[in-house]
Parts: structure tokens; sequence; C-alpha cells
């Protein structure tokens, strides 16, 4: 199973190359939409994971395990995917919108210095993930922050994972996947929906992530039209590092469902913006092969992509903020 790219990689390091049909903001404002990063192929990998560890070494047998998984899907269209949706968003709001990756091409680092190149007075900073988390969000802040150095005005969201286009988005993807589904399968699937997990030391000391996590699978529900008892909520994508993660797991609940008699599941990602390995491998591969070793069929919802109404929802976030401060 191999992976799409909607751009070419290395095309244009940033999706803000139309600059120049853009209406000038009053107060020079720019978006930066921020991301985790992946790398173009599997050769990558080692130097990709020191950037996600923060040059803490991983075991070899980590690291190839993690290649190979890569190998599997071809490669990571998150940069690719990330990019069109700035590009979408750029259009729609006739401003110019940058890209900065955490742990790959595009950095941070080099977007915040474009910002500053090009004296953007206002910079309204989006993190690609809605759900607010120390260990995603928090991290994405500090990675703006430390290369602004007052370089402009920094307005960061932190989380939007209650945002009533988000859970409309999602759920125009639900609707349809499962319908699609439901009919192959001669039946109505249970659909699990889920969100990357994150080491539950994480939670207990307060963070806010499993919370929204599950308001904004209640949300697609409600967007979708679903009864509660239609579907479940589960974490995935648990860490290799060791130490407790989250729950419940995908696993776990494909064997719960199993046990009510279910013969097989849809699984939608509300965590996640974009294919990417956690839904392309996780997902498609692992997840559907473990249902298959229950004897269970599993389908997934498309993941949002290029979605118009993503775009939309984007859209909002950013024009919510120049009504809030009038710039």
């Amino acid at each position: 199973m191999t992976s799409t790219c909607p751009l070419q990689l290395g095309a244009a390091c940033y999706c803000a190359n139309r600059v120049s049909s853009f209406v000038p903001a009053p107060a020079k404002t720019a978006v930066l939409l921020l991301a985790h990063g992946s790398p173009e192929n599997p050769d990558q990998i080692p130097d990709f994971l020191r950037y996600v560890t923060g040059g803490r070494p991983l075991p070899p047998q980590v690291v190839e395990e993690i290649r190979h998984r890569y190998s599997l899907i071809g490669f990571s269209p998150l940069t690719c995917w990330t990019l069109l949706q700035a590009d979408q968003l750029s259009q729609e709001l006739r401003l110019p919108v940058f890209v900065g990756m955490r742990n790959w091409k595009p950095f941070i680092a080099d977007a915040v210095k474009a910002i500053a190149a090009q004296k953007f007075e206002r910079v309204i900073a989006i993190c690609l993930a809605p759900q607010n988390s120390r260990t995603s969000v928090g991290l994405y802040r500090s990675a703006v922050t430390g290369e602004n150095v007052a370089h402009f005005e920094l307005d960061f969201v932190d989380e939007w994972h209650d945002q009533t286009l988000l859970a409309k988005a999602f759920a125009e993807n639900l609707r349809a996947g499962w319908a699609k589904a439901n009919a192959e399968y001669g039946g109505t699937l249970p659909i699990i929906f889920t969100a990357h997990s994150v080491p539950a030391r994480t939670i207990t000391e307060g963070d806010p992530y499993e919370a929204q996590s599950k308001e904004t699978a209640e949300l697609v529900a409600k967007a979708a039209g679903l009864t509660h008892d239609a579907w479940t909520f589960a974490f995935q994508s648990q860490g290799m590092s060791g130490g407790q993660w989250i729950g419940p797991t995908v696993e776990e609940t494909i064997l719960s469902l199993k046990a009510k008699g279910h013969s097989g599941v849809f699984i939608h990602p509300v965590g996640f913006l974009c294919d990417h390995v956690e839904v392309l491998y996780d997902i498609d591969i692992f997840f559907k092969q473990f249902a298959e070793k229950q004897g269970m069929r599993l389908w997934r919802a498309e993941s949002l992509n290029g979605s118009k109404t993503l775009t939309a929802a984007l859209a909002e976030l950013v024009r919510s903020r120049v009504r809030a401060t009038g710039v």
C-alpha cells in the first residue's frame, strides 16, 4: 500500500508564493501553520527521529521498525497535504500563509526567519493538532517563541478542538465513508473514533488533551447525527519508548466489539487532519491486519486532507482572531 501526494515535494518551501496577489492587511498580518513534519523517504528516518527525540538516541530496532513502516506506505504525505492546506487557506483569506514543521523541512525556524524578513507585524499561528497537549501544541508554541525574538506580535491558537466547522468537516467524511462501508458490509458497523495516545503522566499532570479528544469525538458524532450507542472512543499509536500510555487501545476496543458479536468495524481518526504514517500504516495496515486475525473486517473514514470545510474552519479561526483585535 502506498500513499499519494497532492504536490511535488520540494516545489516551494512555503505556500505563500502568491503573496503579490493578496490584498495587504492593515497590520501586515500573516498566518503560520504548524505541523509535526515527516521525512520524504525511509533513508531520512534516522535524521528525522533525532529531531523528534531532541537528539536522544533510540534503540536500533526501534529505528528499523519505523523505517519498515514508512517503507510499507512508500512515504508520508503529511508535508504535501500541509502545504496544500496552507495554499487553500491562503487563497481563501487573501493573506500569506507560511508552513513550519517542528521535526522536518520546512522547519519552524526557517518559517519564522522568512516571516521576519518580510517584516510582518503580526502572525496568527495555528497548530494542525486541534486538541491541546503540552507534548504537541506546547512544543510548537515553544519552538515559535524561541525563534521569534520579538520580530513580530504572535497570536497563538492554543486549541480548537470544539470548533464547529472542524466537527462538520470530520462529520462529512464520516457520513460518506460509513455509508459506503455499511453497504459493503451489509449491515451497520460500529464506529471507533481515535486520537493519538500520549504518556499517562501527561494527563495526570493536568493536561487537557484526553478530555478535548473525547469532546471532539462527541461533537463529530452529534454533527453526523449518530446515537451514542453507535460509537466508542480509543487512543492509537502508543509510543515504543516504554512507560504507560493512555488508552483504551484500538486493539482492546476491537476485541471488545468482537466479544459483543460484531464482525466489522469502522475507524474515524479525529486527532489527525491528513494522511500520514499513523493513518496509512497504523490503521490501514496494522489495525486492519489485527482485525482480520480476529475474523473481522475494517474500514476507515478518509482523512480531511484537502477538505474545503477544513479550509473554512481554519479561515474562521483566523478571522475570529482578527475580529477580536480589530486589526
